[in-house]
């Protein structure tokens, strides 16, 4: 599977698409705000730069796209009038891989100036909006040229599927019935998974520290797990329960059984201990914050259907949301055709965990600082 390709959030703004399904990011995103203004007032408190570099990695599209920089702008504004002077020219970047919907993102822009200008009035900074497409698993933009940097709900994907996954050398039967890390996944799957991550994010490390000013700041937060064992049901149990429902559908005869067999998830969530070995042994960075945080799977919001005013069920919720995300590499791999009866059933057996279980995804947020030359 070539990830940079494929993934990418479901377009539009239909009743799968991601700009309708993305309660849980955004609820992300408000409960890690504080961490962003104490960073941004970091960045401030020595020095306001005339010219301010913002970079947004992961930034989708829908009504999260320009959330998070409407929110930096807002504290960088607030912090400049205290201080008596006017706000910073804004170069602002949003990145993501190339099959993102960039352009219902830019048809927002206009609306987004109008509002900020309307709010802030005189003394607003000029403020620059791009796109830059493309892994952030590698450079993206020119030598000390950032800042700020924040991505959210995005590093938990990985640049590719763990090669000794999709070579010959991991027989499928090993991980069977299983598209994701689980409690029956050899170790060799587990250690494939953890180099995987280890290799990327130490990568995104890299690439970041060159491209960032000394004293800039960087803001991440993004799925993953509390204890050090990664089949931990917080960590895997929303893709088991999806397996289960591509297995029943192996059992009726509607997928063969080695398609699910050769599916692996281009995904990983770490634990805190994994995030602070890398960024240590990276060197570019100091850590100011690393936590983590509960959300439900569903994100804690009642729904409501769009042709009754009856709530939907939670696991209705659940499947719209992650259906908004993971649809594009299911469908390449298993067929548009299975895609709504796959999330049906999904819908139905979340709702039967949901019924006797909590869940909920754990989010670790970490913000560090480039160290100076």
């Amino acid at each position: 599977m070539e990830v940079v390709k494929v993934l990418h959030m479901n377009k539009g703004d239909g009743e799968t698409s991601y700009a309708k399904n993305s309660t849980v990011q955004s609820k992300i995103i408000s409960t890690v705000k504080p961490a962003i203004e104490e960073a941004i007032l970091g960045i401030l408190c020595e020095k306001v730069p005339e010219s301010i570099g913002i970079a947004d990695l992961g930034c989708s599209s829908g009504p999260n796209s320009l959330l998070v920089i409407s929110e930096i702008m807002d504290i960088i504004h607030a912090r400049c009038r205290n201080l008596g002077r006017p706000s910073p020219e804004f170069r602002v970047s949003l990145n993501d891989l190339p099959g993102n919907d960039f352009n219902s993102v830019f048809e927002t822009l206009p609306a987004f100036f109008k509002k900020q200008k309307q709010e802030k009035g005189i003394g607003f900074g000029r403020c620059y909006v791009s796109a830059v497409a493309g892994s952030f698993y590698d450079r993206l933009f020119p030598d000390k040229s950032l800042h700020f940097v924040h991505s959210s709900s995005s590093l938990h994907w990985l640049s590719q599927v763990p090669p000794v996954l999709e070579s010959n050398a991991i027989p499928a039967a090993l991980n069977k019935g299983k598209i994701y890390i689980s409690k029956s996944s050899p170790q060799c799957v587990l250690d494939a998974y953890s180099v995987q991550f280890q290799n990327n994010f130490s990568m995104f490390l890299r690439s970041r520290a060159a491209e960032m000013v000394a004293g800039g700041r960087m803001v991440l937060s993004f799925l993953g797990r509390r204890s050090i064992d990664p089949t931990t049901e917080e960590s895997c149990y929303h893709w088991e329960l999806l397996a289960q429902a591509l297995m029943s559908m192996v059992t009726e005869g509607l997928i063969e059984e080695e398609k699910l067999d050769s599916f692996n998830a281009p995904y990983y969530a770490p634990c805190p201990e994994e995030l602070k070995m890398e960024i240590q042994k990276e060197g570019s960075f100091i850590i100011d914050l690393l936590d983590h945080f509960e959300i439900d799977w569903d994100g804690g919001v009642e729904e409501l259907t769009s042709t009754m005013s009856l709530p939907l069920a939670r696991g209705q919720r659940v499947a719209k949301t992650i259906r908004a995300v993971v649809e594009s590499m299911f469908e390449l791999h298993f067929g548009r055709g299975i895609m709504d009866p796959l999330f049906t059933r999904y819908a139905e057996i979340v709702d039967g965990y949901l019924s006797k279980n909590s869940a909920n995804f754990i989010n670790l947020v970490v913000s560090i600082i480039k160290k100076d030359n």
